[in-house]
């Protein structure tokens, strides 16, 4: 059996919602070959009093509870402590106050050995957890939700699809949406590069209801066909994400792609 490479510790006030989103999917394989593994912890078990309190009213006023630090002091201190083969790398605050999670933070993220990722919930968390326990801050995306666990599920399923052994082809996540060219990675060049949306995708029957799948990729002609799926993507991505290329180059030879003419 292969040594679990990374560890997720989750920090949560509803540890049983967790019973049904891990056990799926990619997820639930790479647990079962033991390549990750992922702890759930009650945030209450590090209550300070017998009714295991956890939040409280705002100082200044306003609506709504706030997730109190002494729980959750406790709490990473506790966790952090155990099991010394996998000393914590980072502990993560998953908030809608926090930086946008990107593929160039997934990879980051999986070069860890170790992740404590603090489900938030209510109106927020006390910003001493943010400032002082805390070192990242991360959020899924500009809309809000109810709490972390949501978005706790979505960082484990970016991050472990990363892990060595997890995907049957490696390749899988170098040619996907938001992947950068690995001349674009590479340590010492700074080669601005834009991270585009996945090309589009067909498969069989090669007629359906009259939509057919472009003659193109039934040609066999692998070079025509990577140059097609480059001027597509690249247009997906003008079309449905320009922001991506805000403040991407494109290069002379993808300008020029986008201005050539595919039969079919």
């Amino acid at each position: 059996m292969s040594a679990t490479s990374l560890r997720f510790d989750i920090v949560t006030i509803f540890p049983e919602f967790f019973r049904g989103p891990l056990d799926f999917g990619m997820v639930r394989q790479a647990l079962k070959k033991n390549l990750v593994s992922v702890a759930i912890h009650n945030l209450r078990d590090h209550a300070g009093d017998r009714h295991r309190t956890v939040d409280d009213r705002p100082f200044g006023g306003g609506e709504g509870m706030v997730l109190k630090p002494e729980p959750l002091f406790r709490a990473v201190s506790s966790i952090a402590s155990q099991d010394s083969s996998f000393p914590a790398c980072r502990t993560i605050l998953l908030s809608a106050q926090g930086r946008r999670l990107t593929q160039e933070t997934v990879r980051e993220l999986a070069d860890c050995r170790r992740l404590i990722l603090i489900c938030g919930r209510y109106e927020g968390v006390d910003e001493r957890v943010t400032d002082h326990l805390a070192t990242d801050e991360v959020s899924i995306g500009d809309y809000v939700l109810s709490g972390g666990e949501l978005a706790a599920c979505v960082l484990v399923d970016c991050i472990v699809r990363m892990v060595p052994g997890v995907l049957h082809n490696h390749r899988s996540t170098l040619n996907e949406s938001f992947s950068r060219p690995a001349a674009a990675t590479q340590p010492g060049k700074r080669i601005q590069e834009p991270a585009i949306l996945d090309h589009p995708q067909y498969t069989r029957p090669e007629s359906f209801r009259g939509l057919d799948v472009p003659p193109l990729l039934l040609s066999g002609d692998h070079r025509k066909i990577k140059l097609w799926r480059r001027r597509k993507a690249l247009e997906k991505t003008l079309r449905n994400r320009p922001d991506l290329l805000e403040y991407g180059c494109l290069s002379e030879e993808d300008k020029r792609l986008l201005e050539t003419e595919f039969e079919g």
